[in-house]
């Protein structure tokens, strides 16, 4: 009776396990990075984050293997605000090209930086 019960209780541990959706994309180590951006806003949480985005960018695990929505936008702004404007600008243009539905936003960013 318990060799059953171990067997069943096995049986649905890896059935429950196999059936776990992939993630579209990989987000490495953003949440808590960005958390604590927002938090401090100091030179080594900023350094944190954009080696963060650096990470995500140079290597998705997700199923669809690109880079996830938002991260080149994020990572082009914090540009920005570091005057880094070719790259900012840079990074801005590839978000585009990813999710041209995000065109309406960063043509906003960019307007505010010309100012």
């Amino acid at each position: 009776m318990k060799g059953k019960c171990l067997f069943f209780g096995m049986a649905v541990a890896l059935c429950l396990t196999s059936c776990a959706p992939k993630m579209l994309y990989s987000w490495g180590n953003y949440d808590d990075t960005s958390y604590k951006y927002l938090k401090n806003s100091d030179e080594k949480s900023t350094g944190q984050l954009i080696k963060t985005y650096l990470q995500i960018i140079e290597k998705q695990e997700g199923t669809r293997k690109a880079v996830p929505p938002g991260i080149y936008a994020d990572y082009g702004f914090i540009l920005l605000q570091a005057n880094k404007t070719v790259e900012g600008k840079a990074m801005l243009e590839k978000e585009i090209a990813l999710y041209p539905e995000s065109k309406i936003f960063i043509d906003r960013i960019l307007k505010m930086f010309e100012r």
